[in-house]
């Protein structure tokens, strides 16, 4: 595991790169939520399982973080930084995944069409804020894309409809944070990730 700095145009963005077993299938680059970190227990989790099958992972700090802040910056400004962490990464000889929790998850699923990814990883992606359901932001799903939406039954922020290449699996028991059953869901991530062959067999 390596940890660096990116500059990008809102200040430098946090990078840990955790290497896969054996050679790298793909890159999983995964985001942090608005006011948490790299180290949640899902991103955690999937990234232990996913670098076991052969994904090399790539945790990103948003800027914003990186300097102690808590609230998140606008939209336009995290995915102007995540764009430019994903330039510094150049990564053009494997599939590149996004993916993320919560708003890392909403990162992920805007830039991807635009920056090339093959798919979508969305952990605890938030549907709506909580208590008002009528501000939908299921149109920033990438409907082209394969994308894998992994939400907990009881998470306030709501749970999307599967629609075309938005598959969705929800979690029994879990709340936003996803800890009930992390292991499972680890474990729905990364036989995802096989079906689509961009990580090693099960052996």
């Amino acid at each position: 595991m390596s940890s660096t700095e990116v500059d990008t145009p809102r200040g430098p963005a946090g990078i840990r790169i955790v290497e896969s077993a054996g050679p790298a299938v793909s890159t999983l680059v995964l985001g942090h939520g608005a006011g948490g970190a790299v180290d949640a227990p899902d991103l955690a989790a999937v990234t232990a399982a996913a670098s076991a099958a052969g994904v090399r992972v790539v945790l990103v700090t948003q800027p914003y973080r990186m300097a102690g802040r808590r609230a998140p910056a606008p939209a336009v400004q995290l995915d102007e930084c995540w764009t430019a962490v994903v330039g510094h990464l150049g990564v053009r000889d494997r599939p590149l995944i996004f993916g993320g929790r919560s708003s890392g998850a909403r990162v992920a699923c805007r830039t991807a069409p635009v920056l090339g990814a093959a798919g979508v990883l969305a952990l605890a992606f938030p549907l709506h804020p909580p208590g008002k359901p009528d501000k939908s932001r299921a149109d920033e799903l990438p409907a082209d894309l394969p994308t894998l939406v992994l939400n907990g039954d009881r998470d306030p922020f709501g749970v999307p409809a599967a629609t075309g290449n938005v598959e969705v699996v929800v979690r029994p028991g879990a709340t936003h944070d996803l800890r009930k059953g992390v292991a499972g869901t680890a474990g729905l991530a990364v036989a995802w990730l096989r079906r689509h062959g961009w990580a090693n067999p099960e052996v």
